[in-house]
């Protein structure tokens, strides 16, 4: 098993930065692989992108390919979101996933995934 705690939401201009953390425990991290979802409020969630257990093997949502960036550091049990270029449409709460399999981890919608974070918000102005 593993718990998951994401950091590093705010507020920020279109056209700024921001890198999302997700801080999760145990010595199982490896075990899974880790993906990040976002939902809008009254909209559904969505896949953003993920990292392969071993950090192989990266894969991106569409909207974000070019602008997003994830990767994980498993000595320190973290896996992060570089987010670049963000536009007012990116705004939303942004959720750390984790699955023992690649394949569930890039279910769009991210059903039927193992475990997930509480969510941080990310609000990107106009």
């Amino acid at each position: 098993q593993v718990q998951m705690v994401e950091s590093g939401g705010g507020l920020v201009q279109a056209g700024g930065s921001l890198r999302l953390s997700c801080a999760a425990s145990g010595r199982a991290f490896t075990s899974y692989a880790m993906g990040w979802f976002r939902q809008a409020p009254g909209k559904e969630r969505e896949f953003v992108g993920a990292v392969s257990r071993s950090n192989s093997n990266t894969y991106y949502a569409d909207s974000v390919k070019g602008r997003f960036t994830i990767s994980r550091d498993n000595a320190k049990n973290t896996v992060y979101l570089q987010m670049n270029s963000l536009k007012p449409e990116d705004t939303a709460v942004y959720y750390c996933a984790a699955d023992r399999t690649w394949g569930v981890i890039l279910n769009p919608n991210g059903y039927g995934i193992d475990y997930w974070g509480k969510g941080t918000l990310v609000t990107v102005s106009s």
